[in-house]
């Protein structure tokens, strides 16, 4: 392998020389990104937002104008820019753990918390990992109690569970166009709404918060040049590896992992050329699912009744699209050994988030104290394996040997 060859640890979008060709061949109307969203999920509204934390936020300020509650719930291993959305739209938080073995909510937890707190106003299901929840029991337990369900999609675009599309089963969705996250506009985030009167609401949202901004908006389009030419293996070492040995060495480790952010993120429109950008890509989206089914059901087969190790994989009642494969050693030892060896080797290996939500020393002030073992279980116990195009045979199976190498008995 040379020694700059970096694989990004998702399956992200590259872009190719005949998207921005196409720009010149195909018209593109003024809401054409939101066309094929609305169209994919059969959705009554789609809008495109400054980013998925964007989205999100929108459909929190959306529900302020219909509930007067003020309590979102959470799951405790998530995104941190998460809790950051809803603190900044006012609203309170309230965790839930995870299950130890999957990202579901854990039920007991969350019917507690059901129980005690009437001031719900909505619960946030996280298809994490491509994965899509359990949801029906979800949506049955917040409609029961007037509580609206928002899907983050971020990382599951085309996940499917019980014949229906991830992002289709609650009140609200939203998805992110981020670099990295399968298809992409460098930056962006996509709403969608079960309802034309939710829409509308959201829509209102949209054209008051999310102001012109020539400035931003013409830098985001220069990084959009910038990842069609940097996100290749023989690039991507400047932009992604470098950047991260930099904050490793001041010891910052979530800045390293692209996991510190400020409450002040960025809301302004989207132009009609990013937009263009990402219509004219999403005719790759359904093939680049089926390849990462693919190098995940490889993972699988190749891993699969190892001691020690569990693979998070779809339910049987679903389809995953597996931005990256998630495998969880029985002993935390074994998973900091795991990092410690694909540290430097350019494989794509890393970890979805560095721990539990209320781990995070910069949220602390902002989120409720409370203990939650399953998702530091996961945190302590969790890497992610590559699925994207630019991983090649050998290197996954380079992968998978070094893995098996530290599960030997007597590897510590």
């Amino acid at each position: 392998m040379p020694i700059f060859r970096e694989i990004p640890p998702t399956a992200g979008f590259p872009i190719h020389p005949e998207d921005f060709l196409s720009l010149l061949r195909r018209k593109h109307g003024a809401d054409c990104l939101e066309q094929e969203f609305r169209e994919y999920h059969a959705a009554a509204y789609a809008g495109v937002a400054t980013s998925g934390t964007a989205a999100f936020y929108l459909i929190l300020e959306a529900l302020k104008e219909i509930s007067g509650r003020k309590t979102v719930i959470i799951p405790s291993y998530i995104c941190p820019l998460i809790p950051l959305a809803i603190k900044r739209a006012g609203l309170n938080i309230e965790i839930c753990d995870i299950n130890r073995q999957d990202f579901n909510f854990n039920r007991q937890d969350l019917e507690r918390i059901f129980s005690v707190n009437t001031d719900i106003l909505a619960v946030l299901a996280v298809h994490l990992a491509g994965i899509p929840l359990g949801i029906d029991y979800l949506v049955s337990l917040a409609r029961g109690k007037g509580v609206f369900v928002i899907e983050d999609c971020a990382q599951s675009l085309g996940a499917v569970y019980k014949g229906k599309k991830a992002g289709t089963w609650g009140d609200f969705a939203f998805f992110s166009l981020c670099r990295g996250k399968g298809l992409t506009i460098y930056e962006g985030g996509i709403v969608i709404a079960s309802r034309k009167d939710y829409g509308a609401i959201v829509e209102k949202k949209i054209r008051a918060l999310l102001k012109n901004s020539y400035l931003a908006e013409g830098l985001r389009i220069l990084e959009l040049f910038g990842y069609a030419v940097f996100y290749r293996p023989l690039l991507f070492w400047f932009v992604f590896r470098l950047p991260q040995l930099f904050w490793h060495w001041q010891g910052d480790d979530a800045r390293a992992m692209i996991e510190y952010f400020d409450i002040d993120f960025p809301l302004y429109g989207v132009s009609s050329l990013r937009k263009a950008m990402g219509h004219a890509a999403f005719w790759r989206l359904e093939d680049a699912i089926s390849l990462q089914r693919k190098q995940a059901a490889y993972y699988l087969s190749r891993l699969a009744g190892i001691e020690g190790v569990k693979v998070i994989a779809g339910p049987t009642e679903g389809k995953a699209v597996y931005p990256y494969l998630t495998l969880l050693f029985a002993d935390p030892k074994k998973q900091e050994k795991a990092r410690c060896l694909f540290k430097g080797l350019g494989l794509g290996v890393s970890v979805i988030y560095l721990s539990s939500i209320t781990d995070y020393g910069y949220l602390k002030p902002i989120l409720p104290q409370k203990i939650l073992p399953n998702a530091r279980y996961l945190a302590e116990r969790a890497i992610t394996l590559p699925t994207g195009e630019f991983l090649r045979e050998k290197e996954q199976e380079r992968i998978i040997d070094i893995i098996k190498n530290i599960l030997r008995p007597g590897q510590i």
